[in-house]
C-alpha cells in the first residue's frame, strides 16, 4: 500500500549547520550536562592538537561569570586567508562548515585527538554566540557568530600584536534553547579532564580559571607525563616497588608509551588512551601490551627458576594483580570501533604495542632483578589464590532455583524466568526480608536477605571473598559466575535492587555491596542493572489517610498540600524491618509508587579511585575525603 502523504516534498535537505541544531545528539551525544561539557572538549581538543603537532605550550580555559567558556592557546593561530574551495575566509570555513579542518589529510596535523573532526562548527552551531580571535603575522583577526553559527560580519583585523605572538582564542555561550536542562558548567568535571590531558601530554601547561568563584584557579603541568599519572593513581595505595616503570617506542609513526607500578592491592587498574581519547573499552594497543606483560613475566619466572617446568603458567589475571598502568598510543590514523567509539581497532597496533613494550619491559626486569623478584612473587601468590578461588567457585554454581533454596535457605525466587522483567531485592536483615517476601510480586520479584555486613572485598582476594557465605549466595543467585567464568548473558535479574535502612549502618552495607559489584561484577554495574531503593523516611497520617515522604523536602511538600485544619501525625521510619509487608510494598517495592536510583559509572577511573579511598587500607586519604565532602552530608541520621 502506498502512503499518499509521503512525497518528494517530505524529504528535507538541511543546509549548513541546521542539521546540527536539528539533531544535536548525533554530534555531541546529548543535550544534557554531558553534552554541554562536550562543547568545551571540542575546542580544547583543537588546542591540544596544536600541542601534539609541537606548536603549543600553554592552554587556558576560563569559565565566565555568565557560564561562557573561553579557550586560549599559544599555537600557530588558525589560518586567516581566503579558502579556495569555499570562497570565504578559512576561519569562517572552519566555524560554519561541517568536516572542514586540518585533520582530513595534508600536513596540518600528523596526530589528532578529534574523533569526528566537526568540533568548531558544531560548537558554533549550538551556541547563542561565539567569538574567535586569531593572533598571527602581527595582527589580531576577529569574527563573531550569532544565533546558531551565523556570521555577524566577515573576518576582520581589529588590532596589531607582537609579531612573535601567535595563537587562537575562542569564546562561546551555549544556547539555552538547545541545552534546556542546564548551561552551568561543573568545575570538577572540567578540572578532571584537563588534568588528564596534561598528564597525557608531558610539558603542556593547562590552566583552568572560574570567574564565578573569585577566579578559582588550577594549573596542570606534568613534565613526567604518564609517569606522574601513575604516581597520582597510586597515591592512595602502597606501591611494592619505588620507581614507576616507563617504556616508550615508535614504529611506523605510531608512538606507544606505557607507565606501570605494582601495589599491595588485589585489583588491577589499567587505563588506555589513543590520541588523548580514553579508550575505556580497550583495543589493540591494550591487547598488545597485556599480551606482552603476561609473556615476559612468565619467561622471566621460568628462566630464573621462580616457576618449575611442571608449574602452570601465570595467567594474565595473575600478572595484573595490584597493577596500575597507563597505556598511551599516538596514531596518525586511528580507527575506533565499539558502540561508543572508544575501542581502538587498528590491527597493526597490536604487534607494535607488543614489540615496544616487550623490549622495554624485558630490559627493565633484567636490569632490576630485585624489583623483578617482587613482581614475580606477587603474581605467583595471585596464581595460588586463583586456584583456591576456582575450588571455592564450585560451591556457587547453580543448577536450579530449588537447589539454591535448599542449600542456603535464603533466596525466595520469583516464578518468572524472563530476566528482563525479573528483579532481585537484596535486603538488610531477616526481619526486613520477611516483610519484603510478604509485600513482593511473586511473579517478578525475588528476595535475598543478608545477615549483617558482608566482607569488604577492597581488602580481599577473590578466594577469600568466595569463602564468605553471604557473597556466595549472591553469586549463585545472580547466575553470571565470577572471575574468568563471568558471563553477563547469564544474569538472571535485570534489576538488582539494594534495599537497606536509611541510617549509617544501612549506608555502610550499601557501600560494601556496591564495592562487591564494582570489583567483581563491573559489567553488571556498567550495564545499568544495579539500583538503590529509596524507602521513605517519614509517614504522615491524617484521618484515615497515610502519605509517605523520602526526605525533609518531600515532607514539607506533603504538609503544604494538606487541608488547613488537618493535624497530621508525623512518624519517622527507623528501619525496613519495622514496616509491615503492606507498607513496604506500597512505598518501596510497588513499581507504581516506588523511587529507585540507578547506579551509573560516568567515569570508571574516578569511581576506581573513590572505592580505593573509602574502602582501602590507607586511612589518611579517607580522612581527607571525608573532611572535604562532609558538607554534603546534610541531616545525617546517626
Amino acid at each position: 500500500m502506498t502512503d499518499v502523504h509521503y512525497s518528494d516534498n517530505d524529504i528535507q535537505v538541511l543546509e549548513g549547520l541546521e542539521a546540527v541544531r536539528k539533531r544535536p545528539g548525533m554530534y555531541i551525544g546529548s543535550t544534557g550536562e554531558k553534552g554541554l561539557h562536550h562543547l568545551v572538549w571540542e575546542i580544547v581538543d583543537n588546542a591540544v592538537d596544536e600541542s601534539l603537532a609541537g606548536f603549543c605550550d600553554d592552554i587556558e580555559v576560563v569559565i565566565g561569570k555568565n557560564n561562557t567558556i573561553t579557550v586560549k592557546d599559544d599555537g600557530r593561530g588558525m589560518p586567516t586567508g581566503m579558502n579556495e574551495k569555499t570562497g570565504i575566509s578559512t576561519i569562517e570555513t572552519i566555524f560554519t562548515i561541517l568536516h572542514a579542518g586540518g585533520k582530513f589529510g595534508g600536513e596540518g596535523y600528523k596526530v589528532s585527538g578529534g574523533l569526528h573532526g566537526v568540533g568548531a562548527s558544531v560548537v558554533n552551531a549550538l551556541s547563542s554566540w561565539l567569538e574567535v580571535k586569531v593572533y598571527r603575522d602581527g595582527k589580531v583577526h576577529y569574527q563573531r557568530f550569532e544565533n546558531g553559527g551565523h556570521p555577524v560580519e566577515s573576518l576582520k583585523v581589529i588590532d596589531d600584536c607582537d609579531i612573535e605572538r601567535t595563537g587562537t582564542t575562542v569564546t562561546f555561550k551555549a544556547d539555552p534553547e538547545i541545552f534546556n536542562e542546564t548551561t552551568v558548567y561543573n568545575y570538577d568535571t572540567l578540572a578532571t579532564r584537563l588534568r588528564e590531558l596534561a598528564f597525557l601530554n608531558k610539558g603542556l601547561r593547562i590552566v583552568l580559571i572560574d570567574e564565578r568563584e573569585d577566579n578559582k584557579k588550577d594549573e596542570f603541568i606534568y613534565n613526567g607525563g604518564i609517569i606522574e599519572y601513575v604516581q597520582m593513581l597510586n597515591k592512595t595505595k602502597k606501591p611494592i616497588h619505588e620507581d614507576v616503570i616507563y617504556v616508550e617506542g615508535r614504529e611506523n609513526d605510531i608512538l606507544i608509551e606505557v607507565a606501570l607500578q605494582y601495589n599491595e592491592s588485589y585489583n588491577s587498574s589499567v587505563y588506555s588512551f589513543t590520541n588523548n581519547i580514553n579508550t575505556y573499552e580497550g583495543g589493540t594497543h591494550e591487547d598488545g601490551v597485556k599480551r606482552a606483560l603476561t609473556r615476559i613475566i612468565n619467561n622471566y619466572a621460568k628462566n630464573n627458576k621462580y616457576l618449575k617446568d611442571s608449574d602452570d603458567a601465570l595467567s594474565g589475571e595473575d600478572v595484573r594483580e595490584g597493577l596500575t598502568m597507563i597505556i598511551s598510543c599516538k596514531h596518525p590514523d586511528p580507527q575506533f570501533e565499539g558502540q561508543t567509539k572508544t575501542k581502538l581497532g587498528n590491527i597493526e597496533v597490536r604487534k607494535i604495542a607488543d614489540d615496544v613494550f616487550s623490549n622495554g619491559f624485558e630490559r627493565f626486569l633484567l636490569e632490576n632483578p630485585e624489583v623483578a623478584k617482587i613482581i614475580i612473587e606477587k603474581a605467583i601468590t595471585a596464581s595460588r589464590a586463583r586456584v583456591a578461588a576456582k575450588k571455592a567457585r564450585e560451591l556457587t554454581r547453580r543448577k536450579s532455583g530449588i537447589e539454591l533454596t535448599n542449600q542456603w535457605g535464603k533466596l525466595t525466587d520469583c516464578s518468572s524466568k524472563d530476566a528482563s522483567i525479573s528483579e532481585l531485592f537484596i535486603v538488610e536483615g531477616d526481619s526486613a526480608g520477611g516483610s519484603a517476601k510478604g509485600g513482593r510480586d511473586p511473579k517478578t520479584q525475588a528476595i535475598l536477605p543478608l545477615r549483617g555486613k558482608i566482607l569488604n572485598v577492597e581488602k580481599a582476594r577473590l578466594d577469600k571473598a568466595l569463602n564468605n557465605e553471604e557473597i556466595r549466595s549472591m553469586i549463585t543467585a545472580l547466575g553470571t559466575g565470577i572471575g574468568d567464568e563471568f558471563d553477563i548473558e547469564k544474569l538472571r535479574y535485570h534489576k538488582i535492587i539494594i534495599m537497606t535502612d536509611a541510617d549509617v549502618d544501612g549506608s555502610h552495607i550499601r557501600t560494601l555491596l556496591l564495592t562487591l559489584f564494582y570489583r567483581f561484577f563491573r559489567p553488571v554495574v556498567e550495564g545499568g542493572y544495579i539500583y538503590i531503593a529509596q524507602p521513605p523516611l517519614y509517614n504522615i497520617k491524617y484521618g484515615k489517610n497515610i502519605a509517605y515522604a523520602l526526605d525533609d523536602n518531600e515532607l514539607n511538600e506533603v504538609l503544604k498540600s494538606l487541608p488547613a485544619n488537618v493535624k497530621p501525625e508525623i512518624g519517622r521510619n527507623k528501619g525496613l524491618g519495622e514496616m509491615d509487608a503492606h507498607e513496604l510494598c506500597d512505598t518501596t517495592m510497588n513499581i507504581e509508587h516506588r523511587t529507585l536510583i540507578q547506579v551509573k559509572i560516568e567515569d570508571a577511573m574516578a569511581a576506581d579511585k573513590t572505592f580505593e579511598v573509602l574502602m582501602g587500607e590507607e586511612v589518611e586519604p579517607r580522612r581527607e575525603f571525608i573532611e572535604k565532602n562532609a558538607r554534603y552530608a546534610e541531616n545525617l541520621d546517626i
